[in-house]
């Protein structure tokens, strides 16, 4: 196999089943399977070092029917890209487009323009490559894990663009009764203060203190075909704990149905304002992760969201730091 920096020049052996029109072989001998957010990866490769999935992901290993299969080889040696990159994140990926899909590049200073690790995946973000780069791991001298951050954020954040799902900046808490509050926030906004004060005073099973995968519960999605059908009255929002936690360290793979969703603000006194689903949508697409590089990404996310907004209520909600926040929240809800 030979593998150059420019897209129309990269090819693979075809002996075994492609992915999109790069004809990249899947023939693996190890596996390892997760599943974020709803969204199930399974990660193939030609020995163990190839599959691990890391402290992060561990907890989220599953044994669920794959939505993304990525094979995982090791090459000698990957050039630096000569194309024009579609999007450019400053400092650690960029990434590049054809027609067979696309292709993110993952850097690091040292190295400068020649990637670390490079993963080819279909439009659908449904099966991909990752290649590693054997000439950085000897320098390093250590093998590189496969999936990374913010390999894996960017792989499930890509993928949930293809479904009724996002993610966003948010900690997740459940009470006892298993319905849950969702507290959306910038950074900063309070999203560990939140976090301490509720699992200071209560028994509350917290998802994560920074990011939330929200989506139609599964069996809703199945059942839902139309968009008729869609008007927050018949199916159910629930929200998934990640692996990429904020300061209070929180990652639960854990998931529970939505029940309210605040947009977190510092202030005097605590007030709840309800928001319209336009004010709404806009406060949630202020806070989510969408890859802006394709409209049709950013369509999909605000129809979600429109939906999101029609099934649970959305407050804005401006607290002070102390155990009256809990309580003002515990009051509406009784």
């Amino acid at each position: 196999m030979t593998a150059s920096g420019c897209l129309g020049e990269a090819s693979f052996d075809t002996g075994h089943e492609s992915v999109g029109g790069w004809g990249l072989p899947i023939a693996p001998q190890y596996f390892s399977e997760f599943c974020i957010g709803g969204v199930a990866v399974e990660l193939r490769g030609c020995n163990a070092a190839d599959v691990e999935l890391g402290t992060q992901l561990e907890p989220f290993r599953s044994n669920c029917p794959s939505d993304v299969q990525i094979e995982v080889e090791r090459v000698a040696h990957l050039a630096a890209e000569t194309g024009r990159s579609r999007f450019d994140s400053g400092s650690t990926w960029r990434l590049y487009g054809s027609d067979a899909g696309l292709q993110f590049d993952f850097l690091a200073a040292v190295f400068k323009e020649q990637p670390i690790k490079r993963l080819l995946v279909d439009s659908q973000f449904h099966r991909g490559k990752l290649l590693l780069n054997e000439q950085c791991t000897a320098i390093l001298g250590h093998a590189l894990c496969p999936l990374a951050y913010p390999l894996d954020e960017l792989l499930i954040m890509h993928r949930l663009t293809q479904e009724n799902a996002i993610e966003l900046h948010g900690c997740g808490i459940v009470p006892a009764e298993g319905k849950g509050l969702l507290f959306v926030g910038h950074s900063g906004a309070g999203k560990s203060t939140t976090t301490r004060l509720w699992t200071e005073r209560e028994s509350v099973e917290v998802l994560s203190d920074d990011r939330i995968i929200l989506r139609r519960a599964h069996e809703e999605r199945l059942r839902i075909s139309n968009r008729a059908s869609r008007d927050g009255r018949n199916y159910t929002i629930r929200m998934y704990g990640t692996p990429w936690h904020g300061e209070a360290m929180y990652a639960s793979p854990a998931n529970a149905p939505v029940q309210a969703i605040f947009i977190l603000e510092h202030g005097l006194g605590n007030r709840l304002i309800a928001l319209a689903p336009s004010d709404a949508v806009a406060e949630l697409f202020a806070r989510s992760f969408v890859p802006f590089h394709q409209h049709e990404y950013v369509d999909a996310a605000l129809q979600f969201l429109q939906e999101v907004v029609a099934a649970v209520p959305c407050y804005r909600y401006s607290f002070e730091p102390n155990e009256s926040a809990v309580e003002t929240i515990l009051k509406m809800r009784d």
